[in-house]
């Protein structure tokens, strides 16, 4: 999943050793980490951007990823993955190749959702 990538870089770029420190950055309980990293949980848009900013990744690629992990039914893992491909057809490969690695995560956006993500995107 790629919040665990974001928690991950974060903690690295911080030098932080466990998730209590991210945590506490982000004003949220360690329990929440936790959670986050076994999938039952999910980053919100403010944390991750604020992790993002400190990560030195772009705003718009941290949220469409995270779209992507939240997304549940196939229909939305095909729409991301459409989304990648106009990406790859922009010369944002890694954009393309991150995203399919995530396509199989727990999804929560309903599908509506997604095609509102998408009509905004374009």
């Amino acid at each position: 999943m790629y919040q665990n990538k974001i928690l991950d870089a974060y903690k690295a770029t911080k030098n932080y050793v466990q998730d209590k420190q991210i945590a506490h950055d982000l004003g949220v309980t360690p329990q929440k980490i936790c959670k986050i990293r076994t999938g039952e949980r999910y980053l919100t848009e403010t944390e991750a951007l604020f992790m993002a900013e400190t990560i030195g990744l772009d705003a718009e690629e941290v949220l469409v990823y995270l779209a992507s992990d939240r997304s549940k039914t196939h229909k939305a893992q095909q729409a991301w993955a459409n989304i990648a491909k106009k990406f790859n057809r922009q010369g944002l490969q890694s954009f393309s190749v991150l995203l399919g690695a995530f396509s199989s995560a727990s999804l929560l956006l309903n599908t509506s959702t997604t095609e509102c993500v998408l009509c905004t995107i374009w």
